[in-house]
């Protein structure tokens, strides 16, 4: 996956893997991703293809998304450090829910795997 595209193509992933979680189903829609992250759905379907060839996701033409093993890994670990980010910023730091919650999403992707082990080690009373 381009590093360009390392961004955009990690909150589809984390996306379709909250969809997943919601809707106690595997297969996801276009629409309901677009409206989940507030984007166009040729956005969508652009972002789906390059998904796609990455192998991190499985669609018939136009049809549901399924996420692959290596798909469901990669959103996992990306769902894990927002959590750890926002548990983080919020109560630790007591910034407001809804700041928490951006910052994490900005900062899960650029973040060190060391750096993430740490805080969660720190949040877990590890380091303290």
């Amino acid at each position: 996956m381009k590093e360009k595209f390392l961004r955009a193509g990690e909150d589809y992933l984390e996306a379709i893997l909250q969809l997943e979680k919601e809707n106690g189903s595997a297969g996801v829609r276009t629409t309901d991703i677009a409206r989940r992250l507030e984007v166009t759905k040729p956005s969508v379907n652009r972002a789906m293809k390059a998904l796609h060839e990455a192998g991190y996701i499985e669609q018939e033409s136009y049809g549901e998304i399924f996420l692959t093993d290596s798909g469901r890994d990669k959103a996992s670990k990306v769902q894990q450090r927002h959590d750890i980010l926002n548990r983080f910023f919020r109560d630790v730091l007591h910034v407001s829910k809804e700041q928490s919650a951006k910052d994490a999403c900005l900062i899960e992707h650029y973040i060190s795997h060391e750096s993430i082990e740490k805080l969660k080690e720190f949040l877990d009373g590890e380091l303290i």
